[in-house]
């Protein structure tokens, strides 16, 4: 397996696990959301397995114009939105309600 598929799961599984904490705690739609986008990270790095390992070749991983590539696009795209959306919204909302 390759060393920055590792990296790049060790960095996803750890945004889901914070993730995960905070919306346990908050139970906001801002946090639901963040948690939603890693989330759909975490479907990445499964997808990039999967294409390793050539698991369910029936989903044509790493071809244009396949099932497992655009599965794997639209998870990492609805991640990059939700995630970032989801942290920015909960921190600001924080910062409201503190003052």
């Amino acid at each position: 397996m390759n060393p920055p598929l590792i990296a790049i799961g060790v960095v996803v599984a750890v945004a889901f696990t914070v993730s995960a904490i905070s919306w346990g705690k908050e139970r906001s739609t801002w946090s639901f959301l963040q948690l939603l986008g890693a989330g759909f990270w975490i479907v990445v790095v499964f997808a990039h397995i999967a294409e390793t390992f050539h698991l369910f070749p029936e989903m044509g991983w790493g071809l244009p114009n396949s099932t497992g590539h655009y599965l794997d696009l639209i998870s990492a795209l609805a991640g990059l939105i939700l995630f970032p959306a989801g942290y920015f919204a909960r921190r600001l909302t924080k910062r409201r309600t503190s003052h």
